[in-house]
């Protein structure tokens, strides 16, 4: 089907462009246009299929109608599923979003960041490598509009939206305690981001709370750039003697994925030898033998608030008050922790 433009409506009904695109606007009656005059482009507009050119009309009102988003890594699921919900959230409101990866690498964000701005967009959906402050800074004293998911300045008053890390954490710790666990290993990356350092708070929280000792050879840190390989030596010091440990929690998804690697490849049965959480999960988590108990992130809120979030503050000019949001998490509990 032959595409429609306003031009053709304009020439089709002998009429001018500026009142077929008043009209396509709900201002007919603001510029005095005639009900006979409004009702026959709407009809020929909706008979043609017309659909409008909404880069053109934000182009006349000084914006792209475009959405920024920069976000670590667009191939990681819990990035993507963000990704997804953010890009529907928008195209519903009228905006497109282009895309960005970091890859943690705090120059490549920054340029990333100064590139959107080069191409007009009207705001920014960002989840930092937290290396930036000066960046954000910066943004904050343009009075341009944008909002943090998943990580934030604690430092900097700024639009956010995040989960609830340390919380859920403690709370999938104390489910392996509530099981009778109490030699409770922890494998994390390096607690470079913050949401890593409050997991780990967390999963020290419950231990204190239940009067445990918290041993450091119970604790991996491992690097995010070597992890897998990190990961063989990690397991073997915790399901080994002399620590012998009952369970791990594991702080992101990919080290689960890792983690149930090597503990199949040295023949350790879950969970009849160690049980195991993760924080976040991957979709065949609920399919594996056993199917791994999981803290769940709420990505479809993450992502419809931070679409709300900042289309209000680019439709009012940034007269709004910073909001903030952290939203709980969920403990979704399979066969990886075994009974009491």
């Amino acid at each position: 089907m032959k595409k429609t433009y306003l031009k053709d409506i304009a020439q089709s009904l002998k009429v001018s462009k500026t009142a077929v695109s008043l009209v396509l606007n709900n201002k007919g009656d603001e510029h005095k246009i005639s009900k006979d005059t409004q009702k026959r482009i709407l009809d020929f507009a909706n008979k043609h299929n017309y659909k409008a050119n909404h880069l053109a009309r934000g182009l006349s009102r000084g914006k792209s109608e475009t959405i920024g988003l920069i976000i670590p890594n667009i191939s990681d699921i819990f990035y993507a599923k963000i990704a997804s919900t953010i890009e529907k959230q928008a195209k519903e409101l009228g905006y497109t979003v282009v895309f960005s990866s970091s890859n943690e690498d705090p120059k490549d964000e920054q340029e990333h960041i100064r590139s959107m701005l080069n191409r007009q967009v009207d705001g920014l959906i960002i989840a930092s490598t937290q290396k930036n402050q000066m960046e954000m800074q910066r943004l904050k004293e343009m009075n341009f509009p944008f909002v943090l998911i998943d990580r934030h300045y604690p430092d900097i008053d700024t639009n956010f939206v995040i989960v609830d890390n340390h919380g859920g954490v403690k709370n999938m710790t104390q489910h392996l305690i509530d099981l009778g666990k109490k030699r409770i290993g922890f494998i994390s990356i390096k607690p470079i981001l913050d949401a890593i350092k409050e997991r780990r708070s967390g999963y020290q929280d419950a231990l204190l709370s239940n009067n445990i000792p918290q041993k450091k050879e119970y604790v991996k840190e491992l690097n995010n750039n070597n992890y897998q390989q990190e990961m063989k030596g990690a397991i073997r010091k915790l399901v080994g003697a002399p620590n012998h440990v009952n369970a791990i929690v594991f702080s992101t998804h990919y080290l689960t994925a890792s983690g149930l690697r090597e503990l199949k490849a040295i023949n350790c049965k879950v969970p009849d030898e160690v049980a195991i959480v993760s924080f976040d999960e991957l979709g065949a988590f609920d399919l594996v033998d056993p199917a791994i108990t999981s803290i769940i992130q709420p990505v479809k809120e993450i992502g419809n608030y931070a679409v709300e979030f900042l289309v209000d503050e680019m439709e009012n000019n940034g007269k709004v008050k910073v909001k903030k949001k952290i939203l709980e998490t969920g403990l979704i509990i399979r066969k990886s922790c075994g009974t009491d």
